[in-house]
């Protein structure tokens, strides 16, 4: 995006409403170097070593020379730049090194959202100096852990967002919404989260290709072609409003584990042993935040890409693998899938408890990074 221009940085902040973004840089991959200080400065790449891995994360020296990302096919990774340092995944590491940050945050800040192993949104509505609190956030987080973070401030959780990634790496960027209006005018509408590809392309086919051509467009107008809901969100999106709160808990609806073949799996008796083991760390992880469910369901994916769901709802509710894996198997059974299965899970949901604890835990993909590699 290129740095925004130097005022910006020095901006007064002032905002009725003033949220930061705070992103851990490289997350992963800084666990590892941590650890391992003698690959700094290398190109390092996170990810499985299966066929079907992704990169998990990659040293900002494997960004530059080869344009390696986060999501991207391992095996294209490899392809790029073969003479990376390549590493699996340790989601045991990063929830520890997670912890530890997240720990930094609460101690300074009243509402902060944790949203990921390595990111968390912040309210800063109140507070004397917001700069100044998350320089010290900043500062804590890299004396007690050795890692780096890239914060954004601005007047709403979307432009927060946007503009941590003005300053990456290390950066700490404050901009206001009429800023953003300027800065970003010229930027194509996919800028924002949650408008995807497809969306990108409708509206570059009706002739929008810049927020810019966005916010021209009235919003009966959008709404006759996205329907009400979606064109009002694109509308508010255009002009970057977004009132989104920060919300310190989120009620947990449900938990599952997900495991992705490296080779699309046929064998019955391969399946069930791995309904096994992924029912043991689901409920692990179940009794690590306290939660039991009435619900268990599978998930089963096949090699032409058909999913299918089952799920069958308990007397009492459970985190107990000795409940939750003979259902799940008694599941898998009755479907009885006809074609090779490329992925499989386990599920808990209806839980008794909505109180689960703040530590974050991996999502499902990356999990199955983990049990996949």
């Amino acid at each position: 995006m290129g740095p925004v221009p130097g005022p910006s940085y020095h901006l007064r902040v002032s905002f009725e409403r003033c949220i930061a973004h705070l992103d851990m840089d490289a997350f992963y991959a800084s666990v590892e170097l941590r650890r391992r200080p003698e690959l700094r400065g290398k190109p390092v790449v996170v990810c499985g070593s299966g066929p079907r891995a992704v990169v998990t994360t990659a040293s900002y020296e494997a960004r530059k020379l080869a344009g390696i990302h986060s999501a991207m096919p391992a095996a294209v990774a490899r392809r790029r730049l073969p003479d990376a340092v390549y590493l699996r995944p340790d989601f045991p590491a990063y929830r520890e090194a997670s912890g530890q940050v997240m720990d930094v945050l609460r101690r300074n800040v009243e509402v902060v959202e944790v949203v990921g192993l390595d990111e968390a949104y912040l309210d800063l509505t109140g507070i004397f100096s917001p700069k100044a609190t998350m320089r010290r956030v900043a500062s804590e987080i890299r004396e007690e852990t050795g890692l780096t973070c890239s914060v954004g401030i601005s007047e709403s959780r979307m432009l927060a967002k946007i503009t941590t990634e003005l300053g990456k790496p290390r950066g700490l960027v404050v901009l206001s919404r009429e800023q953003a209006l300027e800065r970003f005018a010229g930027h194509s509408p996919g800028l924002i989260p949650g408008i995807g590809p497809k969306t990108v392309s409708r509206l570059e086919s009706m002739g929008i290709k810049t927020l810019a051509d966005l916010r021209d467009w009235q919003r009966p107008a959008l709404e006759d072609t996205f329907g009400p809901r979606s064109g009002a969100w694109l509308y508010a999106r255009g002009n970057l409003w977004d009132q989104t709160p920060v919300t310190p808990e989120h009620e947990t609806k449900s938990q599952s584990t997900e495991i992705t073949f490296d080779v699309d799996v046929t064998q019955r008796a391969e399946l069930e042993r791995h309904i096994a083991e992924l029912s043991e760390e689901l409920c692990r992880r179940l009794r690590k935040r306290e939660l039991e469910g009435r619900t268990i369901g599978i998930k089963v994916r096949l090699d032409d890409w058909t999913n299918a769901t089952r799920s069958h709802t308990v007397e009492k509710p459970t985190n107990d693998p000795e409940v939750v894996g003979p259902v799940a198997l008694e599941l898998l059974r009755a479907y009885d899938p006809q074609r090779p299965v490329r992925l499989l899970g386990v599920r808990v949901a209806s839980f008794e408890k909505n109180e689960a604890k703040a530590e974050p835990e991996p999502t499902p993909g990356q999990l199955r990074l983990g049990l996949a590699s």
